[in-house]
């Protein structure tokens, strides 16, 4: 649900479209990406549409300028995009770039059982449930979400990474049933809320907004209560933050994040509807109003 820091986000914007022509091997292209300063890098794959991701152990490491960058080029179609989540496999990219994709190591996840309720935001949940004006919905308003999302200024950004090919990109996996929205209402108005994607029970968290405070945060403790009901066990974080962090999520080595990802992938997938029931799994005195 976090982005690629700025450092690494002002090293992925040096990464220029080589020039010339190139020749295919198999499926892939390999190209130097160069620098703007005239530095060469690691040799990164260019994928041509319908081109194999190459394996995530080809991902830039820690002594690179871009780590977890993985591939370039390739498509934002549904079928590469579902690739690339069973994949651990996930597009970064700004506005000018081609399309970059990325497979972290460490990768950050959520594991929904460690999910920590602070004091303060406890009361604030306990309010929200009680309240009759107050609901989460799920899949109502996924375009309004994914726009601000989009539109919301995030610290040590300069602009966004949710760019129109990639709002469009995720509207078109939501309409097959892969991309999802959580929604915080308050009063019949839409407050808050994130995105996720979703590979049968394997749950990848995307971006959150909020436009009251706390509203993000309600809609990712209700992404957590209605996994658990259903399960799922894990929710992809992406990259480290203070902030993930401090809700219980940690960094684990990416092959076991993938593996888990590929049990849970392969299972039936569940229905992304939220009940105020759920809300049990987090604060199981509460009764919701």
């Amino acid at each position: 649900m976090a982005k690629l820091p700025q450092s690494a986000e002002a090293l992925a914007q040096l990464v220029a479209l080589p020039t010339g022509a190139t020749e295919a091997r198999g499926v892939t292209v390999a190209l130097n990406c160069t620098l703007k300063d005239g530095c060469v890098m690691s040799q990164l794959p260019w994928l041509e549409p319908d081109a194999p991701f190459p394996p995530v152990s080809q991902a830039w490491g820690a002594d690179d300028p871009a780590p977890g960058l993985l591939a370039a080029g390739g498509a934002l179609d549904v079928p590469t995009l579902c690739r690339a989540y069973r994949s651990g496999i996930f597009p970064w990219f700004s506005a000018g770039q081609p399309v970059l994709w990325w497979s972290p190591d460490p990768r950050m996840v959520l594991q929904v059982a460690d999910f920590k309720l602070h004091r303060s935001f406890r009361k604030t949940l306990a309010q929200f449930i009680g309240d009759a004006h107050c609901e989460i919905r799920v899949d109502t308003a996924f375009d309004t979400v994914i726009q601000n999302c989009a539109d919301s200024a995030r610290p040590g950004q300069d602009g966004t990474w949710i760019v129109p090919a990639m709002v469009q990109a995720y509207q078109q996996l939501h309409r097959a049933g892969h991309a999802h929205s959580v929604e915080t209402w308050v009063n019949g108005e839409l407050v808050g809320g994130l995105y996720a994607i979703s590979m049968g029970r394997a749950v990848f968290g995307e971006s959150m907004f909020a436009q009251v405070s706390g509203a993000s945060k309600l809609a990712l403790a209700a992404l957590v209560a209605l996994c658990r009901h259903h399960g799922v066990t894990q929710i992809d974080c992406q990259q480290n933050t203070a902030h993930l962090a401090s809700l219980g999520a940690r960094e684990l080595p990416r092959i076991e994040f993938l593996d888990t990802v590929a049990v849970d992938a392969g299972k039936l997938a569940f229905d992304w509807k939220f009940e105020a029931v759920y809300w049990v799994h987090l604060l199981p005195q509460t009764t919701p109003a």
